[in-house]
């Protein structure tokens, strides 16, 4: 619970020395990980990862997107470039309002039940060309751009963080009715101009439809 920690005197850290004296050296392992291409070893990892999230910074400020499909989530076109299609979302466009503004970008794809993630950072540009539109189209429907990303960095992080946070252990998994639901946050956002129980009767066929 916030405040449980009690009165707090900061230390807070301003320069690398400082920083870098807090924590061990960098293992030989952490070191040799990284990559500048799409070694083949990762390319299995980025083939089997229905999910990612997308960082990017620019105007609108940070943002971190979450992407998933049921297959084919990015497209590996060679060694230093990933396709990967925008699919139907809210119309908020706020990754791609920051890549034209500034093109640096970051993945990190998970893959359900693997405790290692994969991180790549690189550049992205958004196109809009139909024939690669119509490429990654799913039920005839097809994505509005599709970023093509240039791999700059790429490496593999340990399964620490999601062993500790049981994040693929179902006996940790939460009950989705003690949260609030979509509709309870939007109608208390809103101070009730969205009826959050239609709002929700409505959500499971909009789902359904709206996919792609």
């Amino acid at each position: 619970m916030l405040g449980d920690a009690g009165p707090m005197t900061d230390d807070v850290v301003h320069d690398l020395s400082a920083l870098r004296a807090l924590y061990s050296a960098v293992g030989e392992a952490s070191r040799v990980k990284e990559v500048d291409y799409l070694h083949p070893v990762y390319a299995a990892f980025i083939k089997a990862a229905p999910f990612l999230v997308l960082a990017t910074s620019g105007p609108v400020g940070l943002d971190a997107s979450p992407r998933g499909d049921a297959e084919w989530l990015v497209t590996i076109l060679d060694q230093h470039t990933l396709l990967l299609p925008d699919r139907r979302g809210n119309n908020r466009i706020d990754s791609l309002e920051n890549i034209l503004a500034d093109p640096r970008v970051g993945l990190l794809f998970l893959i359900p039940g693997v405790g290692e993630t994969l991180r790549v950072n690189g550049s992205a540009e958004i196109l809009a060309t139909p024939a690669l539109l119509d490429r990654f189209a799913v039920e005839g429907k097809r994505p509005r751009t599709v970023l093509r990303i240039t791999v700059e960095s790429v490496f593999f992080q340990c399964s620490r963080a999601v062993v500790r946070a049981g994040l693929w252990d179902p006996s940790r998994f939460a009950d989705r009715a003690s949260l609030p639901s979509a509709g309870d946050i939007l109608a208390a956002l809103s101070r009730e101009a969205i009826d959050g129980a239609d709002y929700d009767r409505a959500l499971p066929e909009r789902l359904r439809t709206t996919l792609y």
